[in-house]
């Protein structure tokens, strides 16, 4: 089995005054097992570990997340850069390219996940579900499927096909329906639909056949240097909604979306961090990385978020607008 953890490069940045930005994925705010700090890359990264198969892992990222990536690993892993901004489809199909460049054999199961997710460990022990389904051939490509805990507009969701029993294998997919309004969204979970957490399984072979529509006979030097090329899509619209063989496995644990400011600060241990204080304030977080002193006098549902590389205040409700303001 082979992971692609797609990082900061294809998803959301953090700063809004910076061209050279990093991601909140490498900021070490989230609390470990042993009481230390870090950060979502290195969370999942250490959750794989504990599966056995750290061996298998490439992170897709931006050229100047790349040392972000090594930094915080500390070891030898495989990093895809991308040279330049597209979306989710054209970073994975970067991805299996280089795997196939390395030898992977193209009936090896590929997992390719977000790094932004916040999940107990029965999340990755469904990950490897989805790799064993690709083997036993439930489906071409295979999706994770997010038990909902209300009904939300903020995710897509996934329709199993009625009467479908899972019984350790992938259920087939009847439709999928993308963000709706809250009276589908709650017509959709009295379906039995599942969230789409973004998670997809598939024979590296599958893909490549896809790559090879955009980029015929080329290796993975020459897809790199012709990655513009790539339609800018995600990968969502590129394959999933094309797929003729969907399968999806549920996953019932714990799951949050990091990928907005308001969620992340569900998670932090602290309502600051850094040289950060309060003051009669109520749901107000700071995230200080300067030593200059960032004081919040009387806040109520305020996120601060200080750094070299800008500056952050913002509603926590309206904190996912920064990604389409970049």
């Amino acid at each position: 089995m082979k992971i692609i953890l797609l990082s900061g490069g294809s998803g959301k940045r953090l700063w809004p005054l910076s061209n050279d930005v990093r991601s909140k994925q490498f900021l070490q705010v989230l609390e470990s097992p042993d009481g230390r700090k870090e950060s979502m890359i290195q969370r999942v990264v250490r959750q794989i570990e504990a599966t056995g198969h750290s061996d298998g892992i490439v992170v897709a990222t931006g050229e100047t997340q790349a040392g972000y990536v090594k930094d915080q690993l500390g070891r030898s892993i495989g990093i895809v850069t991308e040279p330049c901004r597209r979306d989710t489809f054209p970073a994975i199909a970067l991805s299996c390219s280089y795997l196939a460049s390395q030898g992977t054999d193209k009936d090896e199961p590929v997992i390719v996940m977000p790094c932004d997710t916040y999940a107990d460990d029965t999340y990755f022990e469904t990950v490897c579900r989805m790799a064993e389904a690709v083997g036993r051939g439930d489906a071409e490509l295979i999706l994770m499927g997010i038990t909902p805990t209300y009904p939300s507009e903020k995710y897509g969701y996934i329709v199993p096909q009625k009467g479908s029993n899972a019984e350790g294998k992938a259920m087939p997919v009847e439709r999928f329906t993308e963000k709706p309004d809250m009276a589908t969204a709650e017509k959709l979970l009295e379906e039995g639909a599942l969230w789409n957490g973004g998670v997809f399984a598939f024979r590296l072979g599958y893909l490549m056949k896809i790559v090879e529509k955009y980029m015929p006979g080329m290796d993975f030097r020459q897809i790199h240097a012709d990655y513009e090329k790539f339609p800018k899509i995600s990968f969502d619209y590129e394959v999933v909604e094309k797929a003729e063989s969907v399968g999806v496995i549920p996953y019932t644990g714990e799951w949050r979306d990091l990928g907005t400011w308001n969620t992340l600060t569900e998670k932090l241990p602290s309502t600051t961090e850094g040289a950060a204080r309060l003051h009669d304030c109520e749901n107000t977080h700071i995230v200080n990385e300067l030593g200059i002193p960032v004081l919040g006098l009387g806040l109520k549902d305020i996120v601060i978020v200080v750094s070299p590389e800008g500056i952050l205040v913002s509603k926590k409700s309206d904190s996912e607008q920064l990604k389409s303001l970049l």
